[in-house]
C-alpha cells in the first residue's frame, strides 16, 4: 500500500470475515493483520474487497488527549469509512467525564467500550441502541455537497456549494492540521459540529455515503 499524505504513522489492524469470535476462529475466517498506511476510505475499500467484515483497532482512541491528536483524527476517519461499508469495528474510545461527550461520534460503529463517563456501561448501551448506518453522512452531487446529520435526534440537512467549503472538506477527509482550513470556513463547520478539533488537528465527522440503507427521504 502506498503511504497516505498524513503526519500520523501507519498502524496495524486485525481483520476477519465475521464479527463473531468463534466464527472468526474457524479456518480461513481470519485475514490476519493489515498495515494501514492509506487514507481511511481507501484502506476500508481494500479491506472490504479482501473479504473483511470485522476489523479490530490496535488501541483506544483518546479524544481527550491533544498530544495524541494525529492518531485520533486518523483513527476516527478510518472507523467512519468502515462504518459506511457496514464493516463492524472492535474499538474503544475515551471521551472523558462529560456523559454526553459520545454524541458527536454516535454515527460511528458502536465501540466495545466507552472510557471516562460516569457510567461507561450505560453510555456504551445508549450508543449501541441508538446507532444505525447513515446517521451522519455526506454525498457529492453535481456542483454541491450535501450533509444529513441525525446525531442529535432530528434531521439537520446542509447543502454546500461554495468552492472554499468543498476544498476544505476534501482536505479534511482523513484529518488535517488546523492551519490548513480558512478560519471563517472552519468556524462555520465547527459551529454545526461537522468538524471537531483535537489539539492542532481537525476531523470531518460525516462519512461518505455510497449506498442508502433506506429510501433517501426516510434517511
Amino acid at each position: 500500500m502506498t503511504p497516505a499524505p498524513t503526519a500520523a504513522a501507519p498502524f496495524l489492524v486485525t481483520a476477519a470475515r465475521d464479527y463473531d469470535p468463534e466464527v472468526s476462529a474457524l479456518p480461513g475466517m481470519s485475514l490476519g493483520r493489515y498495515e494501514i498506511d492509506l487514507s481511511g476510505g481507501e484502506a476500508a475499500r481494500r479491506l472490504f474487497a479482501a473479504g473483511a467484515r470485522h476489523v479490530t483497532l490496535p488501541r483506544p482512541v483518546d479524544v481527550t488527549d491533544p498530544a495524541d491528536a494525529a492518531w485520533t483524527v486518523r483513527a476516527l476517519s478510518f472507523v467512519g469509512a468502515l462504518s459506511s461499508m457496514a464493516i463492524s469495528v472492535d474499538w474503544r474510545i475515551r471521551t472523558g467525564p462529560d456523559p454526553d461527550a459520545w454524541r458527536p461520534y454516535s454515527h460511528l460503529h458502536p465501540p466495545t467500550a466507552v472510557l471516562g463517563p460516569p457510567d461507561p456501561a450505560a453510555t456504551a448501551l445508549a450508543w449501541r441502541t441508538t446507532y444505525y448506518i447513515c446517521k451522519c453522512v455526506y454525498r457529492h452531487g453535481p456542483g454541491f455537497l450535501q450533509v444529513r446529520d441525525r446525531r442529535y435526534g432530528e434531521l439537520r440537512r446542509f447543502t454546500i456549494d461554495e468552492p472554499e467549503y468543498h476544498a476544505a472538506v476534501a482536505g479534511l477527509a482523513d484529518g488535517a492540521h488546523a492551519g490548513t482550513v480558512p478560519e471563517p470556513v472552519l468556524a462555520d463547520l465547527m459551529a454545526e459540529t461537522l468538524v471537531l478539533r483535537f489539539g492542532d488537528h481537525l476531523w470531518w465527522a460525516p462519512y461518505r455515503v455510497r449506498r442508502w440503507s433506506e429510501a433517501p427521504l426516510v434517511i
